[in-house]
């Protein structure tokens, strides 16, 4: 007289039975058994629920095995995702695919598990694994010192197509790491097809799960990996430009991976909803990361060699030649353009431009910085030798392409400050001072007074007798107008 609590009982207990089966163990993604072992109990409840069902009436009916059957399926695709993500080795990664196949297979009798089949199509353990073996590859392929390979590969007769007619060494633009790169993704679009079978899955969804699961190493772990190299400190501007090198033609490769998907899966590219490649996007972002890189580093170069000015801000008279620090630097950057001349001429010239930028704007506060309380003629003149030196460089054109003066524009600050101060052309300055054709257009009139205040103190200091000599009277009389009047501008 008491079945309905005794079947509430029932049905209560093995509810918590089921929880507990359903709870994986920790070390179930060390070995197969594991999974195997996991998979088997979960089969073994349903089967005496299964045998329960059919032959006691009313113990248990199809409600409740639905019930236990949506709780089981959340929680297995939950357990194989968390779990799935931590194999290390793709023949295990493989071997459980096969198992979870036999698995669902088994349960179908009881239930539709397509589900299992969804997860299956886009599990992440295959692709986890292939990223981590891609991981390794760029390690290896782009160690701190990465060989720069320089000319292409070229047969000396353009009609002759003959291989061995070709003097050794031949070269090609890109280093090893590009063939790699491209055949280490190839081994992963095959391990995605051998992963697809027996998933009974149509010939366009294979292409589509290839595709997608190719997107994601490509945007996530490639991207992620490029990243990561491009980042490291170690990294010098020579392999920065091999890697902006690299991944052009990783980005051209991009189509030839695509025919390779198709002929695979024998599906079109013209299928209606067939997922392009994002390879594109991926390689042209690395490169322009690279390309800010490059920008970044030579920055930082030179501060590093600008860390080594020692100017004599007092020196009556300036030396014979530019400042040593200096000429290393221009070694340094003329050094460095050369091998920049592998590199899309945009990308050199930038980088170009942005160095004399940067040298032209630290000069100007190496000048003017607030430590710097006092300043001779003589310094200036010193100074202004360093800065012919700059200028000089940029005549030189050290990167092809650019028209006329156009990289001497970088310094043209500092030259026209310079030459207003050592011609002491005011006249000339105060008079045309806002003209479209003035002749010291780019000179701030803050920045003149910050400078002239650095040579009236000097003035004052070095002349304790000016007083009597009309000429210093003049010259400082000069100099206090001359700020008057520069005041007046800013104001």
């Amino acid at each position: 007289g008491a079945r309905e609590t005794f079947e509430n009982y029932y049905r209560k207990q093995r509810r918590k039975q089921a929880r507990l089966v359903l709870q994986p163990p920790s070390n179930m993604h060390e070995t197969l058994d594991g999974y195997r072992k996991y998979f088997n109990q979960i089969v073994g409840f349903f089967v005496v629920e299964d045998h329960i069902l059919h032959t006691t009436q009313g113990l248990v009916n199809r409600a409740y095995i639905d019930e236990l059957w949506e709780m089981a399926l959340s929680k297995t695709i939950a357990a194989l995702r968390t779990h799935s993500s931590y194999c290390s080795d793709p023949s295990l990664v493989l071997d459980l695919k096969n198992l979870i196949v036999l698995f669902a297979d088994t349960l179908q009798v009881c239930c539709c598990w397509r589900p299992l089949f969804i997860l299956l199509s886009s599990c992440a353990a295959l692709r986890s694994e292939l990223g981590e073996g891609m991981r390794v590859v760029l390690c290896c392929l782009l160690p701190p010192s990465c060989k720069f390979l320089s000319s292409p590969f070229q047969t000396p007769n353009p009609l002759c197509t003959r291989v061995p007619f070709q003097p050794f060494p031949k070269k090609f633009p890109f280093s090893e790491f590009v063939p790699k790169v491209y055949n280490q993704i190839k081994e992963f679009i095959y391990a995605c097809l051998k992963f697809s079978e027996d998933l009974h899955l149509s010939s366009t969804e294979v292409d589509d799960m290839i595709r997608k699961s190719t997107n994601l190493l490509l945007t996530r772990t490639l991207s992620n990996c490029l990243q990561n190299v491009i980042k490291r400190k170690n990294v010098g501007l020579t392999e920065l430009v091999q890697i902006i090198i690299n991944t052009t033609h990783l980005e051209k490769s991009c189509k030839f991976l695509e025919e390779f998907i198709t002929n695979i899966t024998n599906v079109l590219p013209e299928t209606v909803h067939t997922t392009k490649l994002y390879g594109t996007t991926t390689f042209k972002d690395a490169r322009h990361a690279a390309e800010e890189e490059i920008y970044t580093n030579l920055n930082q170069k030179i501060d590093q060699f600008l860390q080594l000015a020692d100017y004599d801000w007092m020196a009556m008279e300036p030396g014979s030649k530019a400042s040593d620090y200096l000429v290393d630097l221009i070694g340094f950057l003329r050094s460095t353009f050369a091998v920049f001349t592998h590199l899309p001429g945009k990308v050199a010239q930038t980088a170009c431009m942005s160095a004399c930028k940067h040298l032209s704007t630290s000069l100007m506060q190496l000048l003017l910085e607030a430590e710097v309380r006092q300043l001779t003629l003589g310094a200036l003149q010193q100074f202004n030798l360093d800065v012919e030196e700059c200028e000089q460089f940029a005549r030189s054109g050290p990167v092809p392409g650019f028209q006329g003066d156009t990289l001497q524009l970088a310094f043209i600050d500092l030259r026209q400050l310079l030459d207003l101060f050592i011609q002491w052309d005011w006249s000339t300055y105060l008079a045309d001072y806002g003209q479209p054709t003035c002749k010291y257009l780019r000179v701030n009139p803050t920045t003149a007074l910050i400078l002239l205040e650095k040579m009236r103190d000097t003035s004052r200091k070095n002349n304790v007798f000016a007083q009597f000599r009309k000429n210093e009277r003049d010259k400082q009389k000069l100099i206090d107008t001359v700020a008057k009047q520069l005041r007046s501008l800013i104001n």
